[in-house]
């Protein structure tokens, strides 16, 4: 996307192979892993915004960002007070009455400051009543140290319980299908909960993203919403998320002729609650016409057995060939409002005979 003003937020695609997956003509709007290959350039108050919101910032750091950042707040609030106490023992020349006792130089001031800090508390080392400044830094550093721990207490457990690590255990199927349920032509993909520990409920999404890119002009990105049947879900065992291809689809169209000319993505999420935690986390894909297998459906993972239902996660992104419309939803309803028709007759005998008529055509267009 270009930028017509110097303020506006300009986009560009990471065109690197190690950071995107190229598909036929364009780049993937949405990796697998739900990640984005989007570039910000010339964010307006870049570092404002992120110091604004600085626990937000160091929540989504990384690892060692973060411990790079939390080791250098402790080690520079530790020189800046023991600078104080330096100081302060060097301001007070009269020998007889120390502010802080053994305090000689920089290097004792330090390891007081980390003594009172770490509330570690030598004995060989102390702090006396015969100057104010003296216990006014020490108040001071003492409350610095409880917010200082309070934010980096915070901060690891918010990260160590992101919701990215939870959704690494919830996953969709590789591959989507389209077959026929209930005589409609569906699309569908597969969601499933790897953990044992299931996840309270979710809801499940999906929207068509399709775009367009001149030779130099920007990118255009329209999105469609997708209706889905049993929108809400619990993840006991894996399930099947499905989409009527009917009037009203932005699929009602393509056909499995018309899929590899296709210019679109499906980028499909789920929204859940888990059940140890209680918080909110989304996992995400995306389906690209590549990834959509017509006149097939996925096999069976659940099984009952004697005191429990079995699921076989080996099964969950294997399909098998099912007989379905080699049509378009459109075509198909047209189609099926021709044929067959079903009519019944009696023989001679008073026995009832069902004789129906299938266009020809039809019966071709399945596998």
């Amino acid at each position: 996307m270009s930028t017509e003003r110097g303020d506006e937020v300009e986009v560009a695609v990471d065109a690197s192979l190690d950071a995107v997956e190229e598909e036929g003509r364009h780049l993937r709007f949405m990796l697998k892993d739900g990640s984005f290959p989007v570039v910000f350039h010339k964010v307006p108050r870049e570092w404002s915004a992120y110091l604004l919101d600085i626990f937000t910032t160091l929540v989504e750091i990384r690892w060692r960002v973060m411990l790079l950042v939390f080791s250098l707040s402790y080690i520079v609030s530790w020189l800046v007070f023991a600078l104080c106490y330096w100081l302060i023992e060097h301001v007070n020349v009269d020998g007889d009455r120390p502010c802080v006792l053994n305090v000689h130089g920089f290097t004792s001031a330090f390891l007081f400051s980390v003594e009172s800090q770490a509330t570690i508390g030598y004995g060989f080392r102390g702090l006396t009543a015969n100057c104010g400044g003296a216990v006014a830094v020490l108040t001071v550093q003492s409350v610095f140290s409880c917010l200082l721990d309070t934010v980096v207490i915070g901060i690891v457990v918010a990260k160590m319980a992101s919701a990215r690590k939870r959704a690494l255990t919830v996953g969709f199927s590789k591959f989507a299908v389209v077959n026929r349920r209930d005589g409609v032509l569906c699309l569908s993909w597969r969601l499933g909960d790897f953990r044992g520990n299931h996840i309270l409920e979710g809801v499940a999404r999906a929207q068509l993203v399709r775009y367009a890119k001149g030779p130099r002009g920007p990118v255009a990105i329209s999105y469609n919403d997708l209706d889905i049947q049993n929108r809400d879900l619990v993840l006991a065992t894996p399930a099947t998320v499905v989409h009527k291809l009917e009037a009203g689809s932005p699929l009602y169209k393509v056909g499995p002729r018309q899929l590899p000319e296709e210019d679109f993505e499906l980028v499909v999420s789920f929204t859940y609650t888990g059940d140890s935690t209680g918080m909110l986390h989304q996992k995400r894909t995306s389906y690209a016409p590549t990834d959509i297998r017509w006149a097939q459906r996925f096999r069976e993972v659940v099984r009952v057995g004697e005191k429990h239902y079995r699921a076989d996660f080996a099964f969950f992104n294997q399909t098998a060939w099912v007989a379905t419309p080699m049509l378009s939803g459109q075509q198909y309803e047209k189609e099926s409002r021709r044929a067959p028709i079903c009519r019944t007759h009696f023989d001679k005998r008073g026995r009832r005979r069902h004789y129906r008529r299938v266009d020809k055509d039809v019966q071709q267009t399945y596998l």
